[in-house]
């Protein structure tokens, strides 16, 4: 989809801002491009779609997401190809996921033509933005937000839609310390924890903190019933490749449906190696440890892509993992990613979209 079929009004910014960014210095989440995508719904339909400078939003004291957390979010990347060419990875995905999400939050869902239609035409005018270092993308945000000014319980009947974009380098300077969260919860069953809404995260910032005064970088979060089995990390969903297979906690309503977690397992399925999609409890996963069984533990997320996890806690213990061999499912799988990631290789699955 393009402007051309969705009737996109661009207003193009006057200055742009590129030659302040030092793409060799880049961080996470600290530089926005030049422009956004904005649509709005209202008398039960989208509406006004249109590209402008990115900038800051005119607000009600009272708009309801603010108040309500009537509010979701994707994160998507682009890249560019050696040969100069940007190129998106599985953006029909997180169309659907984020309609997922609206449906939970009680949101109206995104049209695919306005999702993608303002996605590729942003992408493309923004081009120059996505940086070709290595280990760096363009990062993507489309987001929505509840946008009545009204102080009441209730959906609300008019929203905003936008995307944003801005070029990041590696989300984790470093392979992360991760603890086994067993006192607090992400999630539970019959709640949100299938959403990407902004309260899943807002409810784990203190948690995440506490972890952060004890030396981990990211949790690993469990059952709400027991604590007994594991669910996800902070940002990532997490997978372990032991007894020479790859084993993943499966997709419930307390985890996210990740787009790189199921890339990764159907590439394994591709190379042949075993998959299992189950219940893991943490004994299992300690147990491995102190055994030598469990030859690596990694995260798996867009922002994350594979992130090797250096040392793991549980109950005032660590346990450091093996270093990743050079031969390693998890160092292939990160490697054959980012060949696909930057058109580096053919993509026999059809995963990539070039803009």
């Amino acid at each position: 989809m393009t402007a051309d079929t969705l009737q996109i009004e661009i207003r193009q910014t006057e200055v742009s801002r590129l030659k302040e960014i030092d793409f060799n210095n880049l961080g996470f989440g600290r530089n926005m491009a030049d422009h956004m995508f904005i649509a709005d719904y209202s008398d039960g339909h989208w509406q006004n779609s249109r590209i402008v400078p990115y900038g800051e939003l005119s607000l009600s004291p009272a708009t309801a997401a603010l108040h309500y957390g009537q509010t979701i979010f994707e994160g998507m990347k682009a890249y560019k190809s050696p040969q100069g060419d940007t190129l998106l990875f599985r953006p029909t995905d997180n169309w659907k996921r984020f309609n997922k999400s609206a449906e939970r939050m009680c949101m109206p869902a995104i049209p695919e033509e306005i999702f993608m239609g303002g996605l590729t035409e942003l992408v493309r005018l923004d081009s120059a933005w996505v940086p070709s270092q290595e280990g760096s993308a363009l990062y993507i945000r489309p987001y929505m937000f509840a946008a009545d000014a009204y102080v009441g319980v209730k959906p609300s009947d008019t929203y905003t839609f936008i995307i944003f974009t801005g070029p990041v380098g590696s989300y984790f300077a470093k392979p992360p310390r991760v603890k086994i969260e067993t006192h607090f919860i992400r999630a539970a069953e019959g709640g949100v924890g299938g959403a990407k809404c902004g309260g899943n995260y807002a409810g784990s910032l203190y948690p995440a903190k506490l972890a952060q005064q004890e030396g981990y970088d990211q949790l690993i979060w469990t059952d709400a019933r027991e604590h007994a089995y594991i669910e996800e990390s902070g940002a990532m969903n997490v997978m372990f490749v032991m007894d020479g297979k790859l084993v993943t906690p499966f997709v419930s309503d307390t985890t996210l449906d990740g787009i790189t977690r199921k890339t990764i397992v159907a590439i394994a399925h591709h190379w042949g190696i075993p998959v299992e999609e189950r219940r893991i409890s943490v004994k299992e996963i300690i147990d491995a440890l102190k055994e030598g069984r469990l030859e690596s533990a990694f995260g798996a997320g867009t922002a994350a892509v594979v992130s090797h996890i250096a040392t793991i806690g549980y109950e005032g213990a660590d346990y450091t993992l093996p270093e990743v061999a050079e031969d390693s499912f998890a160092k292939n799988v990160k490697d054959y990613l980012n060949q696909i990631y930057t058109g580096k290789t053919e993509d026999i699955f059809g995963w990539t979209l070039k803009v």
